[in-house]
């Protein structure tokens, strides 16, 4: 099974940017297609991107043009770029990995997950 640890949360200014890292152990990257999530108090799970092991990628129209995932199957390590940032992004995100390219939007098809990194947005 892989591990998956976040890193990169903070407190940042409404316009400012941010780089999430999820750091992979256990299993080789590139077995796996990633994704990022993301949840805010008081709401359910959602999908923010995924990229698959070809580079493929996917995005919730709500960070689109904003946020960039991208991955280093040499570093085991998957980046979320989120640019431009909203108030509205605040929320604990979450690095997930499948080996399956089938309702990515639907958390309950991942079946791995990290721990979490929060992310707080000012405004």
């Amino acid at each position: 099974q892989v591990q998956l640890v976040e890193s990169g949360g903070r407190l940042v200014q409404a316009g400012g940017s941010l780089r999430l890292s999820c750091a992979a152990s256990g299993r080789t990257l590139s077995s796996y297609k990633m994704g990022w999530f993301r949840q805010a108090p008081g709401k359910e799970r959602e999908f923010v991107a995924a990229v698959t092991d070809s580079s493929m990628t996917n995005y919730a129209d709500s960070v689109k043009g904003r946020f960039t995932i991208s991955r280093d199957n040499a570093e085991n390590t998957v980046y979320l770029q989120m640019d431009s940032l909203k108030p509205e992004d605040t929320a604990v995100y979450y690095c997930a990995a499948t080996q399956a390219w089938i309702r990515i939007l639907q958390a309950a098809y991942w079946p791995w997950w990290g721990q979490g990194t929060q992310v707080t947005v000012s405004s």
